[in-house]
């Protein structure tokens, strides 16, 4: 039995093969939009954490303060995009640039665990303990602050 394409008159199986052009998927403008915004972001951070050093067994504001806005400002965009529409064209090139690039080169996991482990070298355990669980903790509750604020504002923009 031939295979046919809707509408189309039987393919032949012993038939070569057309030569067709592989679809477009925009690998490039999507490395090009990730680098741009992890540059961004990662300047961002440089600066925060140049203007706001910490001491030597202090806790980490900065590192602290930029994880924990980033963790909600992702979980902002992500939701926000998600009940716009599906993950393609301008929210997908948004999501690539704005949270794989910027969100992910302004948050910094590594420097929180480099930190996390300088308290602990310069004896401050509990520092180290509190720094990394609280972290943790405020950083996941204001992911989850994020997407049920969008959650909710998006319902009630469905509503009037």
């Amino acid at each position: 039995m031939a295979v046919t394409a809707p509408g189309a008159e039987p393919l032949d199986p012993d038939a070569p093969a057309a030569r067709t052009r592989p679809a477009r998927t925009g690998r490039g403008l999507t490395l090009l939009l990730i680098g741009l915004g992890g540059a961004v972001g990662t300047s961002i951070r440089a600066a925060l954490e140049g203007a706001y050093p910490s001491a030597v067994g202090a806790w980490p504001w900065a590192t602290f303060f930029i994880n924990v806005s980033g963790a909600f400002v992702l979980a902002v965009l992500l939701e926000t995009l998600s009940v716009t529409g599906p993950d393609e064209g301008w929210r997908r090139r948004v999501r690539f640039g704005v949270g794989t690039g910027l969100l992910g080169g302004y948050t910094t996991y590594s420097t929180f665990m480099v930190e996390a482990a300088r308290l602990g070298r310069s004896g401050a355990y509990l520092t180290a303990f509190g720094y990394t669980t609280v972290s943790l903790v405020l950083g996941f509750a204001a992911a989850l602050a994020g997407m049920l604020a969008v959650a909710a504002l998006h319902r009630r923009w469905a509503h009037t």
